[in-house]
């Protein structure tokens, strides 16, 4: 018998950073999406099958202008490719609360292989009777793999952006009750 856990995205985050200026980084996140999660044992997730989905228009820097230049097409192109997808193909267990995530994520019409580290926080059953698992997420990838390649100079070695991002997450799931 499978199990489905479904996101809690009030106890939920998803966050990006890229380097600014070539001396700081700038963060944003994206405030909607979802992960799914199915295993086919009670409450192990080493077969798990993990589905996410990004809207690219909850994009947000906490600066309306970027924002906006951050939906046009010299980045996201919401309009026309309004979701970030990523399925989780393979799984590796690198010890009790470490797995690596890999799969394809697709981005602007783009897909190519990702490799997210996980650190498996823990299950716990909360004051209602729901079961819930933490997980902790990091990776990163090369934007211009997903033709984002938008950048300007500011001298001759160096331009505004870098071209490596940088994601974390934190996701707390509610395991659906069998009926």
């Amino acid at each position: 018998m499978s199990n489905t856990w479904i996101l809690d995205p009030t106890h939920s985050e998803l966050l990006f950073k890229i380097k600014h200026m070539m001396i700081s980084y700038v963060q944003g996140e994206f405030r909607s999406f979802n992960v799914s999660i199915e295993t086919k044992n009670e409450d192990n997730f080493h077969d798990a099958i993990v589905k996410a989905v990004i809207d690219t228009t909850s994009i947000f820097t906490n600066h309306t202008e970027r924002d906006a230049h951050l939906r046009s097409a010299d980045f996201f192109e919401t309009e026309k490719y309004p979701e970030i997808q990523f399925e989780a193909n393979d799984l590796l267990e690198l010890d009790e609360h470490h797995f690596r995530l890999r799969g394809p994520l697709t981005m602007k019409g783009i897909t190519n292989d990702v490799r997210v580290e996980v650190e498996f926080g823990g299950i716990q059953l909360d004051p209602w009777g729901n079961t819930r698992a933490g997980f902790s997420l990091q990776g990163t990838l090369n934007r211009k793999d997903w033709n984002i390649t938008w950048n300007s100079p500011i001298d001759n070695l160096n331009f505004i952006l870098g071209n490596e991002i940088t994601f974390t997450a934190e996701l707390q799931f509610v395991k659906q009750k069998s009926e």
